[in-house]
């Protein structure tokens, strides 16, 4: 049965997806977070349906658990789940997907949440996907439910370029079937009406890559809590401190090639160290290549800290390194930019849209090149009145322009957008129904 639209000032009742809303790392945790907490400051209701590991949010009553087999839980991923755990045929085809080498939370998890939905269309207005984009979300929406969705940037560029560093054959098979999902995706993301994502760059993209139109699209760029991640003027900088926040193993984030940069600039600059936010999966090869390049004692991984300790840590650096080969926003820049620390960023994907241009808030060098990341290593450490001049013009940047409360307000906008055009749709086909 179709619901009314709220009033144009009546607060909206949302019922939002993430599949995993992991609060350290892969972003969908963080973005979930200050989402609901700047939703509900709009007065709006929200309430985050997640699946493993939850979301850590402002107010726990907002999240509701959506349970799976949390087959990739630490420190025990690729798990075999007990007899007992197995509850339905979901369960069973989650956990035989992925025995195939295949990756089936986002479907798993928007089965699920489609079932939990049956039971409560009178509590929610809309629902919004935060890029599962699983068939669960067709579901939804043959149920009668008004759907939108973000789509950060499109996991197809993930793919080509993991396949483009594969090193073998047989992890190029592996890499295929763990990106079966993307074919469940393509068909998905087409059929939402209405969808955010977060830079021109990433709507080019989808458009080109995953086939949504670009009339559906608004670009609302994505927002840093500048009273948290701000400048620490009281905390010493250490010489020579780089640090960068990356997935060491996801080579869209660049650090092989950061970690060639840093060795060549340490052939002028010994004291030159690097800080990576993040964890090392077992049998990384990043280890190999540290040795390999002579960085043993010169890096540093940090991983499943508070928010805290990460401004602290980059009022420590004299340089913040953002070497992805693509992003489609780059929440890390915008926070090193808001905590006062000089930016150096590659042009790959959206960087440009975040960082300004070269020489302007931050410097800028093609992905891919550590001889570019290197020299202009060199010139930063080399010039405190630039990285001066850099640090406060960034966070000028991002006062001006990535705020969570923007970001909110523009998913408001939307949302509003769909259920008005979802009402004329009824009243047309109501007057039809009475000629």
């Amino acid at each position: 049965m179709p619901q009314p639209e709220p009033a144009a000032d009546e607060p909206l009742r949302i019922a939002w997806l993430v599949y995993r809303g992991n609060p350290h790392c892969g972003g969908q945790g963080v973005y979930t977070r200050y989402v609901a907490r700047e939703v509900a400051r709009l007065g709006h209701h929200i309430e985050v349906l997640s699946g493993q590991p939850y979301p850590q949010l402002d107010d726990p009553a907002q999240l509701v658990e959506v349970p799976g087999l949390d087959l990739y839980r630490q420190p025990d991923p690729f798990r075999v789940p007990h007899v007992r755990e197995f509850r339905d045929s979901v369960d069973v085809r989650e956990f035989g997907i992925m025995c195939l080498a295949g990756f089936p939370e986002p479907w798993a998890f928007t089965e699920r949440a489609r079932r939990l939905l049956r039971e409560r269309r009178a509590d929610f207005d809309l629902v919004h996907d935060n890029q599962s984009l699983g068939g669960g979300v067709l579901g939804m929406m043959r149920d009668g439910w008004p759907v939108t969705a973000t789509i950060h940037h499109p996991i197809t560029v993930d793919r080509e370029l993991d396949l483009a560093h594969a090193p073998t054959f047989r992890r190029r098979l592996a890499l295929r079937r763990w990106y079966g999902f993307l074919r469940m995706q393509l068909r998905v993301a087409p059929r939402i009406p209405r969808l955010v994502t977060v830079s021109e760059s990433s709507k080019r993209d989808i458009a080109a890559q995953m086939g949504v139109p670009a009339e559906h699209m608004t670009v609302v760029p994505i927002g840093v809590d500048e009273d948290v991640f701000r400048p620490l003027p009281q905390i010493a900088r250490v010489p020579g401190r780089l640090m960068t926040t990356a997935s060491a193993d996801v080579p869209l984030k660049g650090l092989s090639f950061l970690l060639e940069a840093l060795a060549k600039a340490r052939v002028e600059r010994p004291d030159a160290h690097l800080v990576v936010i993040g964890r090392l999966k077992d049998g990384s090869g990043v280890p190999r290549l540290i040795e390999a390049l002579g960085l043993e004692g010169a890096v540093e991984f940090v991983s499943g800290v508070t928010d805290e300790r990460i401004v602290e840590l980059y009022a420590e650096a004299e340089l913040a390194v953002v070497p992805s080969l693509y992003e489609g926003f780059s929440l890390p820049a915008a926070e090193a930019m808001a905590c006062g620390v000089p930016v150096l960023a590659t042009t790959g994907g959206a960087l440009p849209e975040v960082v300004g241009p070269d020489g302007e808030a931050a410097r800028t060098v093609a992905p891919g090149d550590p001889s570019a990341l290197a020299a202009m290593i060199l010139e930063l450490l080399g010039d405190p009145a630039q990285r001066a001049r850099l640090g406060a013009a960034g966070r000028e940047r991002v006062l001006e322009r990535f705020t969570w409360h923007a970001h909110a307000v523009g998913l408001v906008e939307m949302w509003r957008a769909e259920l008005a055009a979802r009402q004329e749709q009824d009243d047309r086909r109501t007057r039809r129904a009475h000629r």
